[in-house]
């Protein structure tokens, strides 16, 4: 029994608040027009939606199921929750170690990520980004922004270092101060923000006119029409279909970890269906309704169809960060407008990063009985010093690295492990009664059929073909320049070293308690 009383939600609705505010995120507003674009743009709505519905809906449930059983037994990370669901198998706990891990990886390059939407708020306040006229002009201030125009060994200019320490100062303030006082608190404040920016910004987009007459077909309507109307030959594409159910992942925070943190928190009798339905409606709202249909049609209007795709393809983020700040200086008050764009993606980038911060925090509480505040300070210092080399080394690819270990592979086999284990392990039946207790809605019970059978097909048949064709080129870092060779080697290792530490902690931690157990 723990001496230090575990956190609680103030309230339902702060409690969905910030699991929504864990999903929405960078990945409504950024990633996913990029993939729309980079995806055909209709072709790619027809995967995303049947992803939704077969992978991240059940996901999402059978994270907040899991998460509030383990809650019950003192757990709030995935290897108790994992050994509370498997006790007689003593491996099991060591597959929760990706539900650390993931989010702990993913922290510290989303963090410094989530920083440059602060500092392009500041820019924009002030009148920079309007200086530049052109898509070269754009890309140039984003490159000087993060340092990558040095010749020297490291990047990261002054002023991108200084708004990454204030952001991870904000996140670290506000993770100290707990669940209900810290969290909850946050995402009841920033959470409806965004959605206000995001409204208003969608009215503005949908009343551009077209800025070039003869080019007529290049207006709001046919950029909606880009992105619903369907492709159904893209449907053969495989590629297209894995980049829907990635989507997915990361825009439901589902398969990191997180989710079965939050969830831990609620108690017995605390509904998790029509909770888990409203985060995720919550958040397909911000991504599908505002993310989607702001960004979109506006670089339709004034970049068209082809420049649109060539643009994604150039990085998911050029959409973001290099045109949307050209669009919006076409229209009138473009200063006020480019502070309001950054500063939406800044406080959904925060209510995101905090989230990840407390599946390791909450380890070091439940686990090894500390207070939270000590945690915090170990947390601190620990991921600050994680965040050194993405910050300085970004052109040596070290994000996308990270980025594809933490936000990429670690979703797919962590969402697997959990799907097996909650539908074959733990049983159908039984899951489909944990599930009920205390819901007010009744799911279909199609879903039942689907969460034991469909949801880890689905997984097992991405993690198969990922293994069968990219495995072998991506160890050998194929593709990898040379002279980057070597700080993929290293972020590896660290990460293997971190990954390491966290399996041996949980041994500490079962062990200490097997001991006391014993008297």
């Amino acid at each position: 029994m723990n001496k230090n009383k575990r956190d609680n939600w103030g309230s339902r609705l702060g409690m969905i608040m910030a699991v929504a505010g864990s999903a929405v995120g960078l990945g409504n507003f950024l990633r996913f027009p990029g993939q729309v674009a980079q995806n055909g743009g209709g072709a790619f709505m027809i995967p995303y939606f049947v992803s939704l519905l077969f992978l991240g809906i059940p996901l999402m449930w059978i994270e907040w199921t899991l998460g509030r059983y383990g809650g019950g037994f003192e757990h709030g990370t995935a290897p108790g929750i994992f050994h509370s669901v498997w006790q007689k198998n003593r491996f099991i706990k060591y597959f929760g170690v990706i539900g650390i891990f993931g989010p702990l990886v993913i922290f510290i390059y989303y963090t410094y990520i989530e920083s440059w939407a602060l500092g392009y708020s500041f820019l924009s306040m002030i009148g920079k980004c309007s200086q530049a006229v052109d898509q070269e002009q754009m890309k140039a201030l984003l490159v000087d922004y993060q340092g990558l125009n040095n010749n020297g060994l490291f990047n990261g200019s002054a002023l991108s270092i200084l708004f990454f320490v204030v952001t991870f100062a904000l996140n670290i303030f506000v993770i100290s101060h707990g669940i209900k006082g810290g969290i909850e608190r946050l995402c009841k404040i920033a959470m409806p923000i965004p959605f206000v920016c995001g409204v208003i910004m969608l009215i503005r987009v949908l009343t551009l006119g077209a800025p070039d007459s003869s080019r007529p077909s290049w207006n709001v309507f046919n950029g909606l029409g880009y992105m619903w109307n369907p492709d159904f030959s893209a449907l053969k594409n495989p590629k297209v279909w894995l980049a829907a159910a990635g989507q997915i992942f990361f825009t439901l925070s589902v398969g990191i970890g997180v989710i079965l943190t939050y969830a831990s928190y609620l108690s017995k009798g605390d509904d998790v269906v029509l909770s888990g339905l409203s985060a995720v409606s919550t958040n397909e709202f911000a991504e599908v309704i505002l993310g989607g249909s702001i960004i979109i049609p506006a670089a339709f209007v004034f970049f068209g169809p082809t420049d649109i795709a060539n643009i994604a393809q150039g990085g998911l983020f050029n959409l973001g960060f290099v045109t949307m700040p050209l669009v919006l200086n076409h229209i009138p008050f473009s200063e006020a407008f480019g502070f309001m764009w950054f500063f939406l993606l800044f406080l959904a980038g925060v209510t995101s990063s905090v989230s990840l911060a407390q599946p390791a925090i909450a380890f070091l509480e439940d686990e090894f009985d500390i207070s939270r505040k000590k945690a915090v300070k170990i947390f601190a210092f620990v991921t600050f010093f994680l965040c050194i080399p993405g910050v300085l080394f970004l052109s040596k690819g070290v994000v996308d690295e990270l980025d594809f270990w933490g936000g990429t592979f670690c979703l797919v086999l962590f969402a697997t492990v959990e799907a097996i284990l909650f539908g074959w392990v733990f049983g159908i039946d039984k899951a489909w009664e944990e599930i009920h207790h205390g819901a007010d809605l009744r799911i279909p019970r199609i879903y039942k059929f689907i969460i034991k059978y469909v949801t880890p097909t689905f997984l097992l048949t991405i993690l198969c073909w990922w293994f069968f064709k990219e495995w072998l080129p991506l160890i050998l870092m194929k593709g990898v320049a040379a002279e980057n060779r070597i700080y993929i080697l290293i972020t590896r290792i660290i990460l293997l070293v971190l990954f390491l530490s966290i399996a041996i902690l949980v041994r500490v931690a079962w062990k200490k308690k097997a001991a006391v157990k014993r008297g």
